[in-house]
C-alpha cells in the first residue's frame, strides 16, 4: 500500500534535487481507478494517440453501450459487440483484436481481475502480458492506478525519462540503466517519484496535472 506521508518523508531526506521538486508540486494525490477491466480497455484504446483523439474514440467507444454515462461495457458484451460497430466508433482493427483478447481473457477467467490486487507486481505484469496489446509499460500503468502499487518504476516511460533528463540537468537521454540507478535510493516508494516527476514536469510544459 502507497503511504503518502511516509513516501514523501523518505523521497525527501533520500533526494534533495528531487525533494525540491515535490515542494514544488505538493501534496501527493495519487488517482486510483477501481474497474480494473475498464482501465485496460482504455489503456488499449489510448495506445499511439494523442491525448484528444483518444479521449474522442474512447468516448464514442463508451456511447456504443451506454449512451451519456461513459461506462466500460462488461467482457462479455464486448465480445459480442460486432466488428462494424467497433469500427464506426474509430476502433482499428488491431485495436479490435487486442480488446476482443482482453475480454476473452477476462470472460473465461485467464485474466483474474479479481485476484490481481493479491498477486505480486511481477506475478501481475506476467499475467496481464499475456493479452495481446498489452506490454510492461501498459502493466505498470495498470500497478500504478489500478492497484496503487508503491514501489514501481517504468524506466520505459518517455515522460518520466524526460523529467529526469530536465530535473538532473542531463546532457543526454538517461539510458535505462541510468534511470535504475537514479531510483535505487528511491526504493521502496518509487511509485510516489514517478508521480511527482509527472507532474513536476507537467508543470515545466504548462500542462494540467495527471
Amino acid at each position: 500500500m502507497l503511504k503518502a506521508t511516509v513516501a514523501v518523508r523518505h523521497l525527501k531526506r533520500a533526494d534533495p534535487v528531487l525533494g525540491r521538486a515535490i515542494e514544488k508540486v505538493g501534496p501527493l494525490r495519487l488517482p486510483r481507478i477501481p474497474d480494473r477491466f475498464g482501465a485496460l480497455v482504455r489503456a488499449i484504446l489510448h495506445q499511439q494517440l494523442a491525448l484528444k483523439a483518444a479521449q474522442s474514440i474512447t468516448r464514442r467507444f463508451c456511447q456504443l453501450y451506454a449512451p451519456g454515462d461513459g461506462r466500460i461495457p462488461r467482457p462479455e458484451e464486448l465480445l459480442r459487440t460486432p466488428r462494424r460497430r467497433l469500427r464506426s466508433a474509430g476502433v482499428s482493427p488491431q485495436k479490435m483484436r487486442y480488446l476482443r483478447d482482453l475480454a476473452a481473457h477476462a470472460a473465461n477467467g485467464r485474466l483474474p481481475l479479481n485476484r490481481l490486487g493479491r498477486m505480486s507486481d511481477d506475478q501481475v505484469i506476467e499475467v496481464l502480458t499475456e493479452v495481446k496489446g498489452i506490454g510492461r509499460w501498459t502493466a505498470e500503468m495498470f500497478l500504478i492506478f489500478s492497484l496503487n502499487r508503491p514501489d514501481v518504476w517504468a524506466v520505459d516511460d518517455l515522460g518520466l525519462q524526460l523529467a529526469v533528463k530536465n530535473l538532473y540537468g542531463l546532457r543526454r537521454h538517461p539510458s535505462e540503466a541510468k534511470m535504475r540507478a537514479l531510483a535505487e535510493p528511491w526504493r521502496p516508494w518509487r511509485t510516489a517519484a514517478a508521480w511527482y516527476l509527472w507532474q513536476w514536469r507537467r508543470r515545466m510544459i504548462g500542462a494540467g496535472p495527471i
